[in-house]
């Protein structure tokens, strides 16, 4: 099943939920060949952020579009994380804010699509990510922001909070919040049907409110109550973790 650009429910065998990738293509390939196989019943769900920081920005974009098809017989849904949606509001209006900062890890992203411009060359075509090839802005336009099945929603970020609760993230006015949101209280006050998301790197959420291994203080998985977050770091020193569900069985790259 592939969901629509504002997101979808499908009913679901087992599913693999893959936090951020963020050009890291060693440990995408790495995390892959540690999966079990998948058939026609089964799901796969990245939570979006393919790209920037790692030096494979295009690769791991050609891998999950082009390659993985190739190597599953399994669903694949391809969430938007809020760099692909950055990247479409500089190609769209531009935004220096996003493109400045080294820590967002834009000039690798370049360089891994057009790899050996020279400096001036480079500031032309970052300026409204011309080097983005067209077939990719296309894909990143359609990516949905969120998925549901039986298991668990998914979503980039978080929910939209209503007062003291949660929308479901058909019921966000507006589905930026989906992909930009970042707030403690919906990892330790959310209670509801089990939500995945990645963008918040797990070693800075509270390690005494989850309840994975915490004798192992150097497994950086998050499991609250009832929220999920599996960005543990690739593309930025980390690696890459997936969470199969319902079994809750626990992947990594590392």
């Amino acid at each position: 099943m592939v969901a629509s650009p504002v997101g979808g429910r499908a009913v679901a065998g087992r599913t693999i939920a893959i936090g951020d990738v963020h050009g890291d293509l060693h440990a995408l390939e790495t995390l892959f060949s540690r999966l079990p196989v998948l058939d026609r019943d089964d799901t796969l769900v990245f939570l979006g952020d393919y790209v920037d920081r790692g030096p494979h920005s295009a690769e791991v974009v050609q891998w999950v579009r082009r390659k993985l098809p190739l190597k599953t017989k399994a669903k694949i849904v391809t969430l938007r994380g809020n760099h692909e949606d950055a990247w479409l509001k500089v190609i769209d209006e531009g935004w220096p804010g996003f493109l400045l900062p080294p820590q967002n890890g834009c000039l690798a992203c370049l360089r891994s699509f057009r790899p050996g411009l020279g400096q001036g060359a480079e500031a032309i075509l970052i300026e409204r990510g011309e080097f983005f090839p067209p077939d990719v802005v296309k894909w990143m336009r359609t990516l949905p922001f969120w998925y549901e099945d039986d298991h668990a929603i998914y979503v980039h970020a978080g929910l939209p909070s209503n007062g003291d609760a949660w929308s479901h993230p058909s019921e966000a006015e507006d589905p930026q919040v989906l992909l930009w949101t970042r707030t403690q209280r919906f990892f330790t006050d959310y209670h509801g049907k089990t939500v995945v998301v990645g963008h918040t790197v797990t070693n800075t959420l509270p390690p005494e409110l989850s309840d994975y291994t915490p004798e192992d203080p150097d497994d950086l998985f998050w499991a609250g109550n009832d929220v999920f977050c599996l960005d543990t770091g690739a593309g930025k020193g980390g690696f890459l973790t997936a969470l199969e569900l319902p079994s809750g069985h626990v992947w990594e790259s590392r």
